[in-house]
């Protein structure tokens, strides 16, 4: 069982599975760090200085300056501003992927064409017969 196990292991598959897992985690890190550090920020801006990351609603009715305070008042809190993040983040991984596959498929040779098919060996035999009867 260890030996099937171990060829299991390293096949190829596998082994380029766990570096496509491996490198879409390294790409989900970019991309929040993108979001949240460089988009959010800009779109704040353009919306008036508001901070998304802040946008909730306190179950318990009371306003609170931030989501900080409302989640250090113990209350169940609505955290909509970091759904709507998420949702800006989910955007943008899947333009970067279809980026990423659109290039790759640019990459791609396009199959040969096929060869012109010839004549069939009862073609070729009828052809010699009648070049024979001549």
């Amino acid at each position: 069982m260890l030996k099937e196990f171990k060829n299991f292991i390293m096949t190829g598959n596998v082994i380029d599975f766990a570096v496509a897992v491996i490198m879409a985690t390294a790409l989900g890190g970019v991309i929040n760090g993108f979001v949240n550090n460089i988009a959010m920020p800009f779109v704040g801006y353009f919306a008036g200085g508001m901070n998304f990351e802040d946008l909730h609603v306190a179950m318990d009715g009371k306003e609170y300056a931030t989501l900080a305070a409302a989640k250090e008042a113990g209350g169940a809190v609505i955290a909509y501003g970091a759904w709507i993040n998420t949702i800006i983040n989910l955007l943008i991984v899947g333009f970067v992927m279809f980026i990423i596959v659109k290039a790759y498929n640019k990459t791609k040779t396009p199959p040969a064409p096929a060869a012109p098919a010839g004549p069939t060996q009862e073609e070729l035999l009828a052809q010699i017969r009648d070049l024979l009867k001549k």
